[in-house]
């Protein structure tokens, strides 16, 4: 896949806040992740108490999503939601692994009324 197919993150942070750790730290797990889907990862110091992790997806046609916002999110990320959320942006069919959410089990009730069948 070549730089210009793969997908840029952005990690926008509030220095004021002491967040660019956090930021790099969330980065570097990302890029680890997804070595062969990420081209490009930035870390953008922003306004106060901002921290929006966006993806920009490959392709002709530019579309940024806001995949994660401190405000509207009620906070950070844990690295797993983060992960699964890019992944299924960026890569729908790639396993995470351990870190991969489990598939949700629908159980039938049986019937406490009629007879089993």
């Amino acid at each position: 896949m070549s730089q210009a197919t793969k997908a840029r993150v952005s990690i926008e942070y509030c220095p004021k806040c002491r967040w660019m750790l956090r930021a790099a730290w969330l980065g570097q797990e990302l890029l680890t992740t997804f070595e062969e889907e990420i081209g490009e990862l930035a870390l953008i110091p922003g306004g106060n108490a901002i921290f929006q992790v966006k993806v920009n997806n490959s392709g002709n046609i530019v579309l940024v999503v806001v995949v994660w916002d401190r405000k509207q999110d009620g906070g950070f990320p844990e690295v797993k939601e983060l992960k699964q959320r890019i992944r299924d942006l960026i890569a729908p069919h790639k396993s995470l692994g351990h870190s991969d959410r489990k598939p949700v089990k629908k159980e039938e009730e049986d019937c406490k009324t009629c007879p089993a069948v």
